[in-house]
């Protein structure tokens, strides 16, 4: 029999864990939503922005609140170098050619990794105090990283409701001939929504590296996941990949208790492949 404070204390993390899954998908998915493209690297971004918060945290000395944001800007300069180098010159080709350019920069950003840094684990030495609540022990890093995730999940809802730019790019990702009549700027709407994606790769990097050891393959390990709630919430759809990361943490971390971690991915893949069945639109699509 199960401790219930066992199966809380899972529920409440995956709860917290939720939140930094969402922020990747929703970086992912508003990306897909305007510029057509699903970038198989974007958690390999992530992962050298937290190898530039080690290296300035660890190597460098510099505080860590400094080195965050210097990692963020980092994805920005990304997003924005991946998006004029590699996705521009293939806006117009087809579809594999898309996946395969992607996919190359994936493997390449592994290897040039690798090349670097060998495959050792590397993480930053900061210790964080675990919050203990009715028996329940909670980590306090996965707490701020959880806030911090929120916050900035509001800030990305303020600025695409709230600005110019961001109802540019909401109409771009609902229909694409709006944007001529809006006037504005495809190359520039392209070029912010990859930039803010970067951004959102940036800050998920930092939130991550407090609580995980970053190495060369780390976006094996949360790369499939991250597509996979973006299919399950549906492509484009910001707030089915919200709900559908909270889905799959939650699968994942109270699986873990029941049954074992590697169970609880093997159940979440499971449901993944029947709603695929069910509901192959997304979990909040709309039914014809």
């Amino acid at each position: 029999m199960i401790d219930p404070i066992f199966l809380a204390e899972a529920a409440i993390n995956g709860i917290l864990l939720g939140g930094v899954l969402a922020l990747l998908a929703l970086g992912l998915n508003l990306i897909f939503g305007v510029i057509d493209i699903i970038w198989i690297a974007y958690v390999d971004l992530v992962m050298l922005c937290m190898y530039a918060l080690y290296f300035l945290v660890m190597v460098y000395g510099w505080p860590i609140w400094l080195a965050g944001i210097v990692a963020i800007g980092v994805g920005v300069l990304l997003g924005i170098g991946v998006h004029l180098l590699i996705i521009a010159p293939i806006l117009a080709s087809p579809p594999i050619n898309q996946l395969l350019a992607t996919g190359g920069l994936l493997f390449f950003v592994q290897s040039f990794a690798t090349f670097l840094w060998t495959t050792d684990h590397r993480s930053i030495r900061l210790i964080l105090p675990i919050i203990e609540v009715g028996g329940m022990f909670l980590s306090f890093a996965r707490l701020i990283a959880f806030v911090i995730s929120i916050g900035a999940m509001l800030g990305l809802y303020l600025f695409l409701t709230r600005t110019y730019m961001g109802t540019a790019i909401r109409a771009v990702s609902q229909d694409r001939e709006a944007m001529v009549l809006m006037g504005a700027d495809p190359h520039k709407v392209y070029l912010v929504t990859s930039a803010v994606g970067g951004a959102m790769a940036g800050l998920a990097g930092v939130l991550l590296m407090l609580q995980y050891s970053v190495h060369p393959h780390f976006g094996a390990a949360f790369g499939p996941l991250t597509f996979m709630i973006c299919v399950l919430g549906g492509l484009g759809n910001m707030v089915g990949a919200f709900a559908a990361s909270f889905v799959m943490s939650e699968i994942i971390s109270v699986g873990g208790v029941v049954w074992s971690t590697e169970m609880g991915y093997v159940v979440a893949f499971a449901l993944f492949i029947v709603m695929m069945f069910a509901r192959p639109g997304g979990i909040l699509a709309k039914r014809e």
